[in-house]
């Protein structure tokens, strides 16, 4: 596979639209598959992404991240690699429910989640838990690259989030100072001498709103 120079470089990918995401439902780790036109959004990033030359490509194997990756896979000959490490947060009972139902059913908790602080969300998984479970993919997958490779990461807006912010060293608090990724648009991250740096946000072409940021 074709390097560049520098250091490594992480694309972190997020799924394209899925039908929860437009009716504002927490999806968490229910297995939602892509919209028709989620599908389209994935076929024109991909077209984009496979212009980075990626070395390796990873996914959650949720079908809304697989079916993502298989775009990409399809265009570079990589074979995407799934990985149940990669899922979004587990919500427990916030899945399937929308926002607003969430606030009526769950008001104090959704206030605390809303405040930042440590919330098992539907007795789900702490943001803290996501990051310890995805992370270590993440970095088995990097340590498998040629020098100064690319390595693309399907995943999820939540899951996304937490491993920024674990990969950057940040506080946990920290974290939602990363607003959230559009439908198959992505972060990218590159290692140099002093650790990992963020080197965009959000990235993409495509002009679509966020929608079920956390979902």
């Amino acid at each position: 596979m074709t390097s560049r120079a520098g250091g490594p470089r992480i694309v972190f990918w997020r799924h394209g639209q899925t039908s929860w995401n437009l009716e504002s439902r927490f999806q968490g780790s229910t297995d939602i598959p892509l919209t028709e036109h989620g599908r389209g959004q994935a076929r024109r990033a991909a077209r984009l992404l496979a212009g980075l030359r990626p070395d390796l490509l990873i996914s959650s194997d949720l079908q809304r991240a697989a079916d993502t990756a298989t775009e990409l896979a399809r265009l570079t000959g990589l074979d995407a690699q799934l990985h149940e490490g990669l899922r979004e947060t587990y919500a427990g009972s916030w899945q399937g429910l929308t926002h607003d139902e969430i606030r009526a059913r769950y008001p104090e908790e959704y206030a605390a989640f809303g405040r930042g602080e440590p919330v098992r969300r539907g007795g789900g998984e702490l943001t803290t838990e996501v990051a310890d479970r995805s992370v270590p993919v993440v970095l088995d997958a990097v340590e498998k690259l040629p020098e100064a490779g690319t390595l693309v990461v399907v995943s999820h807006g939540g899951t996304i989030r937490t491993m920024l912010g674990r990969l950057l060293d940040l506080d946990a608090t920290q974290w939602e100072c990363f607003g959230g990724l559009s439908n198959c648009c992505w972060s990218v991250l590159g290692r140099g001498a002093r650790g990992w740096r963020l080197l965009e946000h959000n990235a993409g072409t495509l002009p679509e709103p966020v929608i079920g940021d956390d979902t």
